[in-house]
């Protein structure tokens, strides 16, 4: 798998190493992209959980007992370009990325709905570091994304995502959504292996699926700040994030989201594992607030193994929950999933892909809902 092109597309820190570079002068111009297709087929049954239960029948299944979608997995279909080069002394990059999904509920209207995650650009030295400016993609949460093996494949298949945009890997059963922030971030040289990287993102609403919204986000900007380090096949980071949010009705209070993590993947050999645990306050099951004012807890841990050269097999597991039984939760204690997973590089750019497992999600009241999917299809980076 082209684990850069991956990292060139979610992460963002640096410029994409895409397929096709044109010279033109003192710049570089670099073009390429994604596109993935999966057949994901899931069943749903159990009793009724409320809120953004990803297991119920209303997510999980599309509202049926039954559904199958061919569609992207959890990354979307991208055209990234990029532009590099060195001026006045500083390494300047540039990046925008247009993503696209495969997969509607018609065989005759236009597919035409683009998602513009990325438009930013750098500049730095090698001694100084670099700055960021532009949209992106968020710090909290990039290290578990970028970790999970479900990221080049589909994960939990929930339906009522995929089409139209993806399905949903651990997002909401494992971890928060990174997310995508107007942003001025800037990031340190190695030192010893440790690196910093911080940000002001653009400050955001609440973006609640339940019920209607609760706050606005006003002219506070949310910070987030990741300490990371690296030795070898050894990585570990810890990160932070939180903003302020302002009460749309008079006499509700605002209300503040705060939210820490802590990770750690080591590759030994043939054999991986991650481990990474985000707690906090708003947080949201699947972005920020989208329950409002609740305290949530993600886990995730994973473990693979090279069978081969070209295939590699593993298997992780995931939970979101919620501590308490507040209105934005509509009801909902937790989201879980377990999946398995093969991943066969069939050459340097196509990986093909065969998942399955199961999400549970419960429900304050005892009520269990229970999806069952598997998925099959594969990616190219180009």
């Amino acid at each position: 798998m082209k684990k850069i092109c991956v990292l060139a597309v979610l992460a963002a820190a640096t410029q994409p190493a895409l397929a096709v570079d044109i010279k033109a002068g003192d710049w570089t111009v670099n073009l390429g992209g994604i596109v993935n297709a999966y057949y994901t087929g899931v069943s749903c049954s159990g009793g009724e959980v409320g809120g953004l239960a990803l297991a119920g029948r209303g997510l999980g299944c599309g509202g049926e007992d039954r559904r199958t979608t061919i569609g992207n997995g959890l990354l979307p279909n991208a055209l990234t370009a990029g532009v590099a080069s060195t001026q006045g002394g500083f390494d300047v990059k540039a990046v925008i990325g247009i993503y696209a999904a495969t997969a509607t509920d018609s065989a005759i209207s236009q597919n035409s709905t683009v998602d513009v995650r990325q438009a930013y650009f750098t500049f730095g030295r090698a001694q100084l570091g670099t700055f960021k400016l532009g949209r992106d993609y968020g710090i909290f949460g990039a290290s578990a994304i970028l970790g999970d093996m479900t990221l080049v494949g589909a994960g939990a298949p929930v339906q009522a995502t995929q089409r139209g945009r993806v399905t949903l890997g651990h997002i909401g059963a494992g971890y928060s959504y990174l997310g995508t922030y107007g942003q001025i971030a800037y990031s340190t040289p190695s030192a010893a292996g440790f690196g910093l990287d911080i940000g002001l993102m653009n400050p955001v609403a609440d973006t609640p699926v339940v019920a209607g919204p609760r706050y606005t986000s006003k002219s506070t900007p949310q910070a987030q700040a990741r300490l990371r380090f690296e030795s070898g096949d050894f990585k570990a980071w810890a990160s932070a994030k939180g903003q302020r949010f302002t009460a749309l009705s008079a006499g509700d209070d605002d209300l503040t989201m705060h939210g820490v993590e802590a990770g750690a993947s080591l590759q030994m050999g043939a054999v991986g594992l991650l481990l990474n645990a985000q707690q906090g306050k708003a947080l949201g099951i699947l972005s920020d607030a989208d329950q409002g004012d609740v305290r949530t807890r993600h886990y995730l841990g994973q473990a693979t193994v090279k069978a081969t050269e070209a295939l590699k097999l593993g298997l992780n597991y995931g939970r979101s929950e919620n501590r308490e039984a507040g209105p934005g939760t509509g009801g909902l204690k937790s989201n879980a999933n377990l999946t398995a997973g093969a991943y066969y590089a069939l050459n340097s750019v196509v990986t093909l892909v065969a998942e399955a497992g199961q999400t549970r999600s419960k429900s304050f009241g005892g009520a269990v809902a229970r999806m069952n999917g598997a998925s099959l299809g594969g990616i190219i980076f180009f």
